[in-house]
């Protein structure tokens, strides 16, 4: 194979999401007001920058406005103000509206596209001397002979299935940096690496997730009430089981429409992609959809575990910003101010390292000074709403609500998480549920959804979604737990296929459906599953999303 050529920076950032792009801006800002140089990079696997983002959004402008504070005369795409908060629990055939919660009132924030934010972010990043290149994926950590992080190599291009350079094979680029920063958003590939080879996670709880999933629909003007945000929790979720709907209307006769389940469910036969299907036929819900247009699909796994589940964030030579470390503000459902903040932090320190007479190899003032923000103590006071959920919906209302209005987020206790993989039961053990078929009007199938994620792969390119033990997938997945990786995926990757008389079963795996979203990677019982970056570019393309 060709030698791979290298190009040196004195920070590289890998992924162009809020985390990244606002630490990159905030590097070269420090640059100009200090008079002192260094050169950043941002790679981005998505084919352009804000082609995998996909997030409700809601957005505090919060770290916005200290990052840019003339945000609105740059032209940031924040058209539409939040005006109006309705809390809803749902029975199978009827809807209560309750108080919303404090942390979910929104007066102040914008409806947004989080891709196209991300987009303008990069513009705002590139007009400041940022180099930033979309569609390459960084596939492998690099390490000096001290074992210090000392940068990425994007992966090759052109390599077939069979592991063998075809006629297109190209060789990826090492990207040295003195320090490297990782903003790979939730379940970065790169960062449980990083995570295993320095211990990051020693002394925290496991990070937990969620599995989101939206969709974006052009609605009858009639319907439209833009600024209007809506909550749900209850139906079709069992009352085990962690989850609520969003329903956001933007400008343009646009809703956003998107469901979050805990991935820490305990049934097998549940599948996140059909409970959001079914959600929309609510007779307070469909409304809202009949006689409008279905444009946009994706799904994202986020990071649930919040304060307790943050890992050592620094080590020598790198650092981790955004979700990838799991900043998320569960109750508020949030995340994109605390990601920016976080990489903002990281800027700050990172600068000061690096001018410093003799840089340290490890930038560890930068949890320190994430300590004396506001990202900390927002974090610190809801960190036990999200794990007392554990006691079911309404155990998990009960004590939020004495958590927020007694005890005010400074209860002398703090709840411990538990991983997602190991809170399956056996099928033997479980219900299976009957989900209705699609109508096509305003619920539908897989296949027609993944349709309008844009998502491509090239056919001949080694599978991206990787077996440790190939035989896991029969002998336990499927004898066990009835295969739920047919369910939890909400793309249609994994199939169980058996022969004409039903004999032979064996798994499918159709990556190039995948839409990224990596839920495959934290929901396998046995931790089989590995998800690592195929080529740069390929995966879902959002517009708007």
């Amino acid at each position: 194979m060709a030698e791979r050529e290298f190009m040196e920076y004195d920070v590289v950032i890998v992924g162009a999401g809020p985390s990244g792009l606002a630490c990159a801006i905030r590097l070269r800002q420090l640059c100009a007001e200090h008079g002192h140089e260094l050169s950043v990079c941002v790679i981005e696997k998505g084919s352009e920058v804000g082609a995998h983002i996909l997030s409700g959004a809601v957005i505090e402008p919060r770290a916005l406005n200290e990052l840019l504070p003339d945000w609105q005369a740059l032209g940031a795409p924040l058209n539409t103000p939040a005006t109006e908060d309705r809390f809803l629990f749902l029975t199978a055939s009827g809807s209560w509206r309750l108080p919303t919660p404090p942390q979910m009132h929104n007066h102040g924030n914008y409806i947004v596209s989080l891709g196209n934010l991300c987009r303008w972010l990069g513009a705002q990043a590139e007009a400041l001397g940022v180099e930033i290149y979309p569609g390459f994926a960084a596939a492998e950590v690099l390490y000096d002979a001290d074992g210090k992080v000392a940068g990425v190599a994007t992966g090759d291009l052109g390599i077939g299935r069979d592991g063998q350079p075809t006629d297109r094979h190209q060789a990826g680029m090492e990207l040295h940096a003195k320090q490297t920063i990782f903003a790979e958003g939730c379940r970065g590939s790169l960062t449980r690496e990083l995570m295993d080879r320095f211990h990051l996670r020693d002394g925290v709880d496991p990070q937990t997730y969620g599995i989101g999933i939206k969709e974006l629909w052009e609605v009858d003007p009639a319907q439209h009430k833009p600024g209007l945000i809506v909550h749900t929790v209850g139906w079709p979720l069992a009352a085990d089981t962690y989850g609520g709907s969003f329903l956001y209307h933007l400008e343009g006769n646009q809703v956003a429409v998107g469901f979050v389940i805990g991935l820490d469910y305990s049934n097998p036969y549940l599948s996140p992609f059909d409970e959001m299907q079914r959600y929309k036929t609510h007779p307070a819900i469909r409304p809202t959809f009949e006689g409008g247009r279905r444009i946009a699909y994706g799904a994202r796994a986020l990071s649930e575990g919040g304060l307790q589940s943050i890992p050592k964030l620094t080590f020598p030579g790198g650092l981790l910003i955004g979700d990838t470390a799991g900043f998320l503000n569960v109750p508020k459902i949030k995340g994109t101010h605390t990601a920016m903040k976080s990489g903002m932090t990281a800027a700050e320190a990172c600068f000061d390292a690096l001018r410093a007479d003799a840089p340290p190899a490890e930038v560890t003032s930068y949890p320190e000074r994430l300590k004396a923000t506001w990202l900390w103590d927002e974090l610190a006071r809801v960190r036990n709403i999200r794990p007392s959920f554990r006691w079911g919906l309404f155990g998990g209302i009960g004590y939020s609500a004495l958590d927020t209005y007694v005890l005010r987020g400074k209860a002398p206790w703090t709840f411990r998480n538990h991983a997602d993989h190991t809170q399956l039961k056996p099928a033997a053990q479980s219900t299976p549920i009957e989900y209705p078929k699609p109508d096509g009007k305003v619920s539908f199938d897989k296949l027609s959804s993944v349709f309008i994620s844009n998502t491509n792969h090239e056919e001949d390119q080694r599978v991206h979604l990787t077996l440790k033990d190939p035989t896991v997938p029969i002998a336990i997945n499927l004898a066990r737990y009835d295969a739920p990786e047919q369910r939890y995926c909400p793309a249609g990757v994994y199939e169980i296929v058996k022969d004409a008389d039903g004999a032979n079963p064996r798994l499918q795996i159709n990556a190039q459906n995948c839409v990224h979203c990596k839920t495959c990677d934290i929901k396998d019982p046995t931790q089989n599953i590995r998800w690592v970056v195929p080529e740069g570019g390929g995966g879902p393309n959002y517009p708007n999303m």
